[in-house]
Order: C-alpha cells, then sequence, then structure tokens
C-alpha cells in the first residue's frame, strides 16, 4: 500500500498554501482543500500506481495496511528491561519497514509468525 494515492489534478489554488483537489467519487467523503505540505508533484513511475478501489476508508478517513512478512527481529533495553522488537515490512514494493513490538505485532497479526513461540522467551526458537 502506498503511502500517497492519486494522481488528482489541482482544480484551484484557494490560497498562498492551499490547493482544491478533483478527488475521486470514492474520496468523496473527503475534505477537497489540502493545505501544500502532503501534496507532492507526481513524476511517473508504474510501481507507484494504486488502484483507489484497492483503498478501503473507513468512515474515521483512516485505512490499515496490512503487513507483509517480518525481516528482522533485536532486543531493545529499555529503563532494564528488555523489550523484544521485529522489524516488519510493510510493502515489498517500495521497502516501507517499521519497527514494532514483537508482542503487540504478534497479537494483531499471528499470520506473520511461524509458530506460537515469542522471540525473546526462553521458549523462543530465535
Amino acid at each position: 500500500m502506498s503511502r500517497f494515492v492519486g494522481p488528482y489534478q489541482i482544480i484551484q489554488r484557494v490560497g498562498p498554501v492551499a490547493y482544491r483537489v478533483g478527488l475521486s467519487l470514492s474520496l468523496s467523503n473527503l475534505h477537497a482543500v489540502f493545505h501544500v505540505s502532503p501534496l507532492r508533484k507526481y513524476i511517473h513511475d508504474p510501481s507507484h500506481v494504486v488502484e483507489p478501489d484497492d483503498v478501503q476508508v473507513k468512515e474515521n478517513l483512516t485505512f490499515e495496511k496490512l503487513p507483509v512478512a517480518v525481516v528482522d527481529y533485536k532486543l531493545k533495553e529499555l529503563r532494564g528491561k528488555s523489550i523484544a522488537l521485529v522489524k516488519v515490512l510493510w510493502d515489498a514494493t517500495t521497502g516501507e519497514s517499521t519497527w514494532e513490538v514483537e508482542q503487540q505485532c504478534w497479537e494483531r497479526y499471528p499470520f506473520l509468525f511461524p509458530s506460537k513461540s515469542v522471540f525473546g522467551d526462553e521458549n523462543s526458537c530465535c
């Protein structure tokens, strides 16, 4: 899933830093005037194409991106405690990944973990 959707045409400059954007019908619940900061000049790249139908926007105007895989593990010492972290790959095409707390990730996305063991536990295989 991409961070951006579009491209969409800029319809009108509303103010010195605000633009009205021609959104598709699937995004009609969004306000069409945006500050210039989230807007980006589009440079065509076929791997960037995201069909608007693929993005399921919720009523609170958010969407959930599902992780692809766990690509790395590490233990982090915080205030005398060891915290197990996993590096989660969110988008295979862009390589977008973040470090997440393993226990929380395991609870939300158990399909990412081959067994029930948690990294850093005495029963962990890693």
